[in-house]
């Protein structure tokens, strides 16, 4: 594999790659670790529980000899046959360990051992045969002297034997001891070795790692991170590369992609940016011919307040004297006339005085304050008490604290329910109610009434200015109550409409909103029946 063909690789790939081989590396350690383990736990068990129990028989061996050939001569001196006892038990102790060795060392045990083994059993018979039992039946055929002398003649030659023999037993069992414990340091000392080079393997890949993550990321991305910070500063034709991975190279491609296209798209927004400044200079003249056409308007409102007004006071008084001292010595029709000229001065000046609260709305503000729609009822329902009579029925309920101008609000519902009081069905009580409800960031308020209703075609036209829906005679006003109704709300940031679903009288909706930092007051339930 080329060099070059190893910078292709993603950093993914290379660390996957090292991990690989570090993990093949630890799994042929893991395996040869775990092959010397188990040796050295066999030798380990080899001594704790074969030599060294079979040391410790071959020394109880050693004692069951001594007992025998003690209890040999003592039976000799005395012929108690008591004196027999430490014979027997060192015979019987004899056996069982000689048979103890045998299984410890095991049919595939130590050929020195079990030579051994049989070298001591042959010369224990011999000197059973040759001393042992020959003294015991003298003794008992013809007394003890004749026993003495047996062993005198004897001599110890064949129970010196037997010692020696047990001291080979011992030597050889000795040796295995020594080879398992000798192979068990080896494999101990190899169990480190393994346990040393893992440690250095796992060293070497995490400076192989580190060294990898420093060349291909840390030191590439700090390199990236300075080119992004110097088009932060504003060079926008620096051009963003990385030496690093190849999933670096990639990410430096792509934010210098994104450079460009910031780059272009702030050329745009510098244009942009021209355009809307030129744009905002035609504005500003326009905002300042705004503020001089209003200036005149408020002149033109100040005219026609008084200016206009007291030519029109003028006429509609002579008209008025006329009226009164020469009432029926004209004739007729001019009695109509001067009716005719009284009722349209009278209707101008009501004309001009609705045209000017119209114009005020929202130019003359004393600012926003809590308002509560309950007290705001209560006084409109105190004004309209002599249009509502006996029979009107006026309720709320639900109502909620909102900020706006008291005096505006009010005009608003007395507009409103002046209207349905003033729409009422013939001989029909007037039955009217306001509701709200609170909405995501709104309240909706609901005012409807029982009275004749509007025309579902004529739901666009009755919130303009003097727009009538019936004859003048039919009934009084100027038709700009529902225009300063609307005027009201929209001044308040909310809106207003007609509800088209009611299949009897007037529903008419509006909005008030819930503005930044006034608290929701939580709605009261009242309801004011008119006496």
């Amino acid at each position: 594999m080329s060099l070059l063909d190893l910078r292709t690789w993603t950093l993914r790939r290379r660390v996957v790659a090292l991990s690989v081989t570090v993990a093949l590396l630890l799994t042929i350690l893991g395996v040869f670790a775990a092959i010397t383990a188990a040796d050295s736990n066999e030798h380990i068990d080899n001594i704790l529980n074969k030599t060294g129990p079979m040391r410790a028989s071959g020394e109880s061996l050693n004692t069951a000899v001594v007992n025998q050939e003690t209890g040999i001569r003592g039976y000799a001196i005395s012929g108690e046959q008591s004196n027999l006892k430490p014979y027997n038990d060192g015979l019987a102790a004899q056996r069982q360990l000689l048979d103890e060795i045998t299984r410890l060392n095991g049919a595939d045990g130590d050929p020195a051992v079990r030579a051994s083994l049989q070298r001591v059993q042959q010369r224990a018979d011999e000197w059973r045969l040759v001393v042992a039992e020959p003294v015991i039946n003298a003794v008992r055929d013809e007394g003890p002297q004749a026993g003495q002398v047996l062993i005198d003649r004897a001599g110890t030659q064949q129970f010196d034997a037997l010692r020696a023999a047990i001291t080979g037993l011992q030597q050889d069992i000795l040796v295995v001891r020594n080879d398992s414990a000798t192979a068990a340091k080896r494999t101990g000392t190899v169990l480190v070795a393994l346990e040393i080079f893992a440690a250095v393997v796992v060293i070497l890949a995490g400076a192989v790692l580190f060294l990898l993550l420093d060349r291909l990321v840390s030191r590439p991305v700090t390199e990236l991170a300075e080119q992004v910070r110097e088009v932060a500063r504003g060079d926008y034709e620096k051009q963003i590369t990385s030496s690093g991975s190849p999933e670096l190279r990639t990410l430096a491609a792509d934010v210098d992609g994104m450079r460009r296209q910031i780059a272009s798209e702030l050329t745009e927004v510098r244009e942009a940016r021209e355009q809307i400044e030129w744009v905002n200079d035609q504005l500003k003249q326009q905002a300042e011919e705004l503020t001089r056409s209003n200036r005149d308007l408020e002149q033109f409102a100040y005219v026609a307040s008084h200016d206009l007004q007291e030519p029109l006071r003028k006429v509609a008084s002579f008209c008025q004297l006329l009226q009164r001292r020469y009432a029926g010595q004209m004739d007729e029709r001019a009695d109509q006339y001067i009716a005719f000229a009284v009722d349209g001065a009278q209707r101008m000046q009501r004309l001009i005085n609705d045209l000017l609260a119209f114009s005020r709305i929202g130019r003359l503000t004393a600012g926003f304050t809590d308002v509560d729609l309950d007290r705001v009822l209560t006084e409109v329902k105190s004004q309209l008490e002599a249009r509502a009579g006996d029979d009107a029925e006026i309720t709320w309920a639900d109502l909620p604290t909102v900020e706006g101008e008291e005096p505006l609000l009010t005009t608003l519902f007395v507009n409103l329910i002046g209207n349905s009081l003033k729409f009422r069905r013939p001989d029909v009580a007037p039955v009217i109610r306001v509701t709200a409800e609170r909405l995501e960031e709104e309240w909706q308020i609901n005012v409807r009434d029982n009275g004749i209703g509007i025309e579902p075609e004529f739901a666009d036209k009755v919130f303009v200015i003097f727009q009538r829906l019936h004859a003048r005679d039919a009934y009084e006003g100027t038709g700009i109550g529902l225009a300063i109704v609307k005027k009201i709300v929209e001044y308040h940031g909310g809106r207003i409409w007609l509800d088209l679903e009611v299949t009897e009288g007037t529903s008419i909706y509006f909005t008030l909103p819930l503005l930044a930092g006034v608290p929701v007051a939580e709605p009261r339930k009242q309801d004011e029946v008119a006496a």
